[in-house]
């Protein structure tokens, strides 16, 4: 029998079901890949034609800081 190839490294897909409150379990294989801990802070963006991303909060801070401290969005650093 022929084993279909694992994903690359890095990536991974999966599913999600949404509870009766509404929440969500991270598969055990994505919040060991990015480090994601009980406790731990994450920001949801939404956008209604692309859909729904979650990301460190941090991963915006630099951003953010490039657009407040010049008003230049292309300034940020990336």
């Amino acid at each position: 029998m022929t084993h279909l190839p694992g994903p690359p490294p890095g990536k991974l897909a999966g599913t999600a079901k949404v509870g009766e409150k509404g929440q969500i379990v991270i598969p055990k294989d994505m919040r060991d890949l990015f480090d994601i801990n009980p406790g731990d802070s994450l920001l949801l963006l939404a956008d209604t034609e692309r859909g729904i991303a979650i990301v460190r909060p941090e991963t915006l801070e630099g951003f953010a800081d490039g657009v407040l401290s010049s008003g230049d969005p292309a300034a940020a650093p990336s």
